[in-house]
Order: structure tokens, then C-alpha cells, then sequence
């Protein structure tokens, strides 16, 4: 389980968000590559997800990202603890 902290202002760019808001969320990013990457290596996967929460504009740690890229990877659920600042 991974755990981030982010700012009332930032939740829309983690979680999906039904207001319009544009750009794609981490979360929709993250269950894109949950659909169509399982199965593959977490090293195909981690840079995916990089590219992801850089685009975010969030600081998940490396440790994070091989986390949920074995979770994609072997088909587990993932834990990501958020706590809004």
C-alpha cells in the first residue's frame, strides 16, 4: 500500500472527477494501464506510470511507482492511501 499527500487543489488531478475538469487523472491513467498491461513486466510499466504522475504534477516515490506497476503487472488490487491537505 502506498500513501501521498496532496492539496484540496491537487485531488482532481489524482482522482477522476465528473465536473469537466480537463486532462486525464492519475487515476484513470492508472486503470488504463491496470486494463491493458497485465500480465507485462513491471519494468514496461513503471515508466508508464511515471509519465502519469509527472503529468499529474504528483510526487509518488519510485518505491510507489514498482509497487503499483507489480500490482498492475500481476493483477492485485493496489492500496493508495491519500490524505487531502
Amino acid at each position: 500500500m502506498g500513501e501521498i499527500s496532496v492539496s484540496r487543489e491537487s485531488l482532481d488531478r489524482l482522482l477522476a472527477d465528473s465536473s469537466g475538469t480537463s486532462g486525464a487523472s492519475y487515476h484513470e491513467a492508472f486503470a488504463d494501464l491496470a486494463r491493458t498491461h497485465r500480465g507485462r513486466p513491471a519494468t514496461e510499466i513503471v515508466p508508464l506510470l511515471a509519465r502519469a504522475a509527472d503529468r499529474a504534477l504528483l510526487g509518488l516515490s519510485p518505491a510507489d511507482l514498482w509497487e503499483q506497476a507489480r500490482a498492475i503487472s500481476s493483477g492485485e488490487p493496489y492500496v493508495l492511501r491519500v490524505t487531502v491537505t
